[in-house]
């Protein structure tokens, strides 16, 4: 195509989905020239399925987020009309908040906060091209003929790249929601030496507000006590009317639809070749995995305040629009139901993230860095934490400094990134607190004592935040101290309160941080006892209690990474020739030349890699 003019910036960022949000806002802060590309404004920080933010594991990443100075937590916080804290009847470890979102006002809130920053543009119109010179990023080409000169780029193209929507028979050339797909930037990536895959994702339908009898389903409230995703928020702050979600499950009568109609799906009739995600699946695919089960949870969910659409979660398909009104009608309460949007799957070009350093740059190709979806990845709250990290290591490239490298016992963002580099991902990846080994360490409720350093110090944490978390922090440690030193002797007023919680009286002096260990207990309820207690915010109450609480399991998984880090620190040399490493098994020498591992702990993590391997790589390097 002929270049009509030309414009020069820092960094371009192609893709406007939540990946691409934070990873434009976090380079405009650092105070780079950036530019936001989307193909339709109307779809920035879209939600193309589920309406919330959050759940498990996922929460975490949204703490992680704001705690490096990110934009989701404080996002949801504005736009949030039902939350709720998952898995409190197990470990903190575990625990995760999820927020209902009202959709269109995400999308407006976000849209806001990047049409207000510093630094940054955003524009409407597909990129076809990315242009190089020498293994080097010099720009992108807009489909109308703009060239912007550019010295870094970010792909979050999300699911629009060669995008089909399916269901049934119908086979549409769009993006989600309708939207346009990206048709031209898949062959100019695969012209550069990427290797693309093709996966899939789904929805479900969309029903009509007035046509669901909520009286035949469960009633899902918030929580009285919401907590804010982002620090920065106190629960006063977002304090707030919430909106109900409602509980229903599918039936015998559900499964025989469905069966019977199994070849008319558009994923079990062949037509679709992508490969989807295996821990968000199909209703199909439920029905035919758990043929033992007679039922499947169905939520009913808001998609806003302002609108009569809901979203009908656990029944996303593929099958054809009469079916699917056929299925959805067999379930109860939704006898009468009226589909709005029809659940559909959609296919699209995605990477393999083996591709990718762990800083997300492309190895072939400098200043090339890639996140969300793209990378073969799924949801919102992953999306956005490659995004805010592929934005810091690209001021970082251009700055000529070491990229950030979170591992894994720093932050789920560490886990993520690195199991997408590392192993790959043969179909689309989902974060789960299974995945991270520290996850006692990596709680929820700890990410800014983890991170707030790490993004005060790469330039998006400002000095007044940085100010309350480091009187945070010194709040905690100090009455952690404090109250190790506190014995506590038996009497009526004791024993009173131990009977209250129903915990066993003591009959001799005993340390505090003995009775805040008990099952039952915990430093709140126990504070009637700790007469010189300062006036705290429950935020440190929570730290100061699970601190003391989990103190024996938290010193021996601080024992672990302390091993993990040994092997971490030990770093491969760039330039490495694997094939002269002649003691490697030749399975060894093929994935280690194909990953190009950073360290020997990052090596160690590599599909295919034997820890004979590991110990002949340790003796080859004299570590």
């Amino acid at each position: 195509m002929k270049i009509l003019s030309e414009e020069n910036i820092d960094i371009a960022v192609i893709g406007a989905g939540h990946a691409g949000c934070e990873a434009a806002l976090a380079c405009a802060r650092i105070g780079f020239s950036t530019t936001l590309f989307s193909i339709n404004l109307d779809s920035i920080a879209m939600m193309p399925c589920n309406p919330n933010i959050g759940g498990s594991s996922k929460g975490h990443l949204v703490r992680e987020i704001d705690a490096l100075g990110g934009e989701m937590g404080k996002n949801i916080d504005k736009s949030y009309i039902q939350s709720r804290m998952l898995n409190t009847s197990k470990g903190p470890a575990v625990y995760s908040l999820r927020a209902q979102a009202d959709k269109n006002k995400y999308h407006i809130e976000m849209k806001k906060v990047l049409e207000n920053t510093d630094n940054l543009d955003i524009v409407q119109g597909e990129i076809i091209d990315i242009l190089t010179e020498n293994g080097k990023i010099t720009g992108v080409l807009k489909e109308d003929g703009i060239l912007y000169n550019c010295k870094a780029v970010i792909l979050c193209t999300g699911t629009y790249l060669k995008a089909k929507c399916l269901y049934g028979d119908m086979v549409i050339e769009s993006g989600p929601n309708g939207l346009r797909q990206a048709t031209r930037l898949s062959d100019c990536l695969k012209d550069i030496g990427i290797k693309m895959y093709r996966f899939k994702t789904g929805t479900p339908a969309r029903i009509d507000k007035r046509s669901v009898d909520f009286s035949k389903m469960i009633i899902q409230n918030g929580d009285e006590d919401v907590e804010p995703f982002s620090f920065e928020n106190t629960k006063e702050d977002i304090k707030r009317e919430q909106v109900p979600c409602y509980l229903t499950y599918t039936n015998k009568d559900t499964h025989k639809i469905i069966n019977d109609n199994l070849h008319r799906s558009a994923m079990y009739g062949g037509m679709i070749e992508g490969t989807g995600p295996r821990y968000c699946p199909s209703i199909e695919d439920k029905i035919v995995r758990f043929a033992d089960k007679d039922r499947h949870q169905v939520f009913i969910e808001p998609e806003g305040e302002d609108t009569n659409e809901m979203y009908v979660q656990g029944m996303s398909t593929s099958l054809p629009a009469d079916v699917q009104l056929q299925m959805y009608r067999s379930i109860e309460g939704l006898e009468n139901c009226k589909i709005m949007r029809n659940a559909y799957a959609i296919e699209y070009d995605c990477i393999d993230a083996t591709q990718l350093k762990l800083s997300l740059e492309f190895k072939n190709i400098n200043g090339l860095f890639s996140a969300g979806q793209f990378n073969g990845t799924s949801g919102y709250e992953e999306a956005a934490a490659q995004g805010i990290i592929a934005g810091i290591n690209a001021t970082k490239y251009i700055k000529g400094e070491e990229p950030l490298i979170l591992d894994r016992s720093q932050a789920y963002i560490g886990v993520l990134i690195d199991d997408i580099v590392t192993k790959g991902s043969l179909e689309p990846y989902r974060m789960m607190t299974s995945r991270a080994e520290y996850r006692l360490l990596l709680r929820q409720d700890n990410a800014d004592l983890r991170l707030t350093e790490i993004g005060h110090n790469v330039g998006l944490i400002k000095n007044d935040r940085y100010n309350r978390f480091l009187d945070k922090k010194e709040k905690i440690e100090i009455n952690i101290k404090r109250i190790k030193k506190i014995s506590i002797a038996p009497s009526d007023e004791v024993n009173s309160l131990l009977e209250k919680y129903e915990s066993a009286p003591i009959t001799t002096g005993i340390k505090l941080t003995d009775l805040i260990k008990r099952t039952e207990l915990s430093y709140k309820k126990l504070l009637p006892l700790d007469k010189e207690a300062p006036i705290l915010s429950d935020d440190i109450i929570e730290q100061i209690n699970i601190q003391i609480k989990y103190e024996g399991y938290i010193d021996k998984q601080m024992k672990q990474v302390e091993q993990f880090k040994k092997l971490e620190k030990k770093l491969i040399p760039k330039d490495i020739d694997y094939s002269k490493v002649m003691s490697l098994s030749l399975e060894g020498r093929q994935n280690l030349e194909k990953i190009r591992p950073e360290s020997v702990g990052h090596a160690s993590r590599i599909a295919g890699i034997s820890p004979a391997d590991i110990n002949m790589l340790l003796v080859y390097l004299n570590l």
